[in-house]
């Protein structure tokens, strides 16, 4: 039987080329959605977390539906995404817990490990809203978050939309991460 160590306090930090992997990976959606290539949002979404979202609104067809209408109710509202970049200062966290069994003085030694990274990154987006009967467009900034998620050695990321997500929704697939995490800020604005 294989002796327990006791879990870490804390999980680390991943490596600067994990976080610049996560950024670059933001970059490339956000880049995809604002040429109007949405469905590649719907395609690399968490699948945790599209699992719930579907569950909730009653099944994985309804959900693809209503995010394949998102982008015809913006073009019918005159809303157009402008720019979609990451912005700020990204912060990571080791999630997915398991665990390795090492002989360490000839005896079995079960530890706790961690098999993904999780990487919050802050965004910055615009949007243009051309008004009925106003020559001048309306621009929107929108400073939000993507999560980022990816398989240790992977760098192959899916991503969780911060805009509708509480810390309680994140902590609920993700229980180790710190019990007094602070998500990035949302906010609008208009831009000049």
């Amino acid at each position: 039987m294989a002796k327990e160590t006791p879990a870490p306090s804390h999980a680390s930090v991943a490596p600067a080329e994990v976080v610049a992997s996560a950024v670059s990976a933001v970059a490339s959606l956000g880049n995809e959605v604002v040429l109007g290539r949405y469905q590649v949002a719907v395609e690399r979404m968490n699948s945790h977390w599209k699992e719930r979202t579907a569950e909730r609104m009653g099944g994985m067809q309804q959900l693809e539906t209503q995010l394949a209408n998102v982008a015809r109710q913006m073009v019918k509202e005159g809303i157009s995404m402008v720019s979609f970049k990451p912005q700020g200062q990204p912060r990571s966290f080791e999630v997915g817990p398991g665990t390795k069994v090492e002989k360490i003085d000839g005896q079995d030694v079960e530890s706790l490990i961690f098999n993904q990274w999780l990487v919050l990154v802050p965004t910055a987006t615009k949007f243009r809203i051309v008004r009925p009967g106003d020559p001048k467009p309306l621009v929107i900034e929108s400073i939000g978050y993507q999560v980022a998620i990816s398989d240790k050695g992977k760098n192959n990321w899916s991503f969780i939309d911060g805009s509708g997500l509480s810390v309680n929704d994140l902590r609920s697939l993700y229980l180790t991460l710190p019990a007094d995490l602070k998500l990035p800020p949302l906010e609008k604005r208009e831009s000049r």
